[in-house]
């Protein structure tokens, strides 16, 4: 699924300053994909709306329903997508690219039906206090951000960065500009109304994509379902990985020290979720890193090797491109880390007049620092899940996530109980352990590769 990371690197062999930062930008937009992109165009919308939404509460409640919006699809998508991405690059691998549409199609069906479910009751009866436009359009959004996470399984595996690159500036754009227009005539709703339209369109231009990529004389099928088609240590992956990465923020918002109520069951933590979210801003540069270097370098010795091996290639030849691919995985890592430690100097060097363009108090200055060192963390933590996918090292994965959950709750407990001085603290030191032992775990793994390869032939 490392298609889009090889056509990137044409741009990189014409070793021209014009062709590395082309690279780069295509890698950090797509890697970030609508994560980060949605958080730049929720503040963005904020921003705008400030002095013409009124009551000032109504942007505040906006904001707070996106995040929920992305929390609740995210962790519920997870337990579908890296087992749906294995599934895609499986049916590839077969040269059965005519099975990945109809399934696509199916996967997203149920993606929406069960979104539209479970946001039903909740909509209908936790929300009395809201329109019945506010209320469909939770539900709607939910629906549209899930299908959208499972969409996005297909964009390291497309070479059309072009393509995808202007979908997203296209959806963003759109967001943004619904939101603009309609806060006029409905506030607060007309913010959601924009959000949702702009990621709707975000949907179909990805739908667009894949059904131009992928060919298929069936319209549905639900194979994905079948006996060892879905890998349950993936799904449960997914699941534990998301849930990981968001539990600090579910601690904060509903500890009665930190929490605040904001609509309807919704809380937030002013004092917590603005650094955090900030920080993950500074994620892109890794993130291209992460696509350029692990998803190509790596993945050209990784398909070397593994061909020497299925094809009989002398043991000198199988040890060489062992040594290569080890060699990459490292020097991936080594620029991930890298490029992130530049990011987290420059928001040290510049995170009071970021703060300040924002409009928020620089009292919020050591809790973005700690943020920061976190997010970059969680970048190292994603290059080393991936080749351990790679290395088919699924329970390892599966180990690994469920650590970051334990350690993010028990830290991020451990710091709410110690006060301000340690919020966020959780959380990155939770990305920290989780980090190093998924280096110890990786170096064992590629220590006894050819053993491991040979013996479980």
């Amino acid at each position: 699924m490392a298609g889009i990371g090889f056509e990137l690197r044409k741009l990189l062999k014409k070793q021209t300053y014009a062709g590395l930062l082309q690279a780069y930008a295509y890698a950090g937009l797509i890697s970030s994909g609508p994560w980060v992109l949605s958080i730049i165009g929720i503040m963005l919308i904020g921003v705008l709306s400030l002095g013409l939404v009124f009551p000032k509460e109504a942007i505040s409640q906006f904001q707070v329903t996106v995040t929920y919006l992305f929390l609740i699809s995210l962790i519920g998508t997870g337990l579908v997508q890296l087992s749906f991405t294995r599934f895609v690059a499986d049916r590839l691998f077969e040269k059965n690219e005519a099975a990945v549409l109809p399934n696509f199609n199916g996967l997203i069906l149920l993606a929406l039906g069960t979104s539209l479910a479970l946001a039903l009751p909740v909509a209908a009866f936790l929300f009395p206090e809201q329109t019945v436009l506010y209320r469909l359009l939770f539900m709607l959004g939910l629906g549209v951000m899930s299908a959208i996470w499972i969409a996005t399984v297909f964009l390291t595996g497309m070479k059309h960065y072009r393509a995808i690159v202007l979908i997203f500036f296209i959806g963003y754009s759109a967001t943004v500009g619904f939101a603009f227009f309609f806060r006029f005539f409905l506030g607060m709703d007309g913010l959601l109304l924009g959000f949702v339209l702009g990621h709707y369109l975000l949907l179909m231009g990805m739908v667009w994509l894949i059904y131009r990529t992928y060919k298929s004389d069936r319209f549905i099928a639900f194979d994905i379902w079948k006996p060892n088609a879905m890998y349950r240590s993936l799904m449960a992956a997914g699941f534990l990985f998301n849930l990981g990465a968001w539990i600090d923020k579910l601690m904060f918002w509903y500890h009665p020290a930190t929490g605040q109520h904001v609509i309807g069951p919704l809380n937030a933590s002013v004092i917590y979720d603005f650094p955090i979210f900030l920080s993950y801003l500074s994620v892109i540069p890794g993130m291209a890193v992460f696509l350029v270097r692990i998803e190509t370098d790596f993945v050209e010795y990784y398909i070397k090797f593994y061909d020497a091996v299925r094809e009989g290639a002398t043991l000198n030849y199988i040890e060489r491109m062992r040594n290569q691919m080890v060699y990459y995985v490292q020097r991936g890592l080594f620029d991930i880390a890298k490029i992130q430690s530049i990011a987290v100097l420059a928001t040290f060097a510049l995170g009071g007049v970021l703060l300040d363009a924002v409009g928020i108090s620089k009292l919020y200055l050591p809790l973005l620092y700690v943020d920061v060192v976190g997010a970059a963390l969680q970048v190292m933590l994603l290059g080393i899940l991936n080749v351990l996918f790679y290395l088919d090292k699924r329970r390892s994965v599966v180990a690994l996530t469920a650590l970051l959950v334990i350690s993010n709750a028990v830290f991020t407990a451990i710091s709410l109980h110690l006060g301000v001085a340690w919020f966020g603290y959780g959380f990155t030191l939770a990305m920290l352990v989780t980090v190093l032992s998924g280096i110890w775990v990786l170096n064992r793994k590629l220590e006894s590769l050819e053993y491991q390869t040979f013996m479980f032939q």
